[in-house]
């Protein structure tokens, strides 16, 4: 049975669970998983595990991971993404770097997160039900949830 770990970069569009189940289909096996989610939007680093591999997966999981994203500065969408149609728009001055750098300096730290509206999180073991575009709406039950971030 092959064995070992896939370092895939991973372009826009397919789910960290497409990838998976492209790898399983290539190798004809079952065994086969990853070592983090990356939303379909998402570009990078997916970690997909093969075979007895797949061990190593409560390992991976524990190590810091780093994102950069893109903002566009006064627009606000339903879904809290490019995606989502646009709720509001904002033509005024926009926050200097250093109203930035508090407001992520805020951020840091553990802290409660309530999951947005249109999210991929499940709630209490149920997938958010109500399919939109490529997002789900949430049923409404967003308990917050635990998370940790750092600068």
């Amino acid at each position: 049975m092959p064995s070992g770990i896939l370092l895939v970069d991973k372009d826009e569009g397919p789910s960290s669970h497409a990838v998976v189940a492209r790898a399983r289909r290539y190798f004809g096996i079952k065994r086969v998983g990853h070592a983090g989610t990356l939303d379909p939007m998402a570009t990078g680093l997916l970690v997909v595990l093969v075979g007895r591999a797949t061990r190593l997966s409560q390992f991976l999981v524990l190590d810091e991971k780093s994102y950069e994203a893109e903002i566009a500065w006064g627009t606000a969408t339903d879904t809290m993404d490019r995606l989502g149609d646009t709720v509001a728009t904002h033509d005024g001055r926009l926050p200097d770097k250093r109203a930035i750098e508090r407001a992520l300096r805020a951020m840091t730290g553990a802290r409660h997160q309530v999951p947005p509206m249109y999210s991929a999180k499940k709630s209490a073991a149920e997938r958010c039900t109500g399919w939109r575009g490529k997002v789900w709406r949430s049923n409404g039950n967003r308990s917050p949830w635990n998370c940790t971030s750092s600068a």
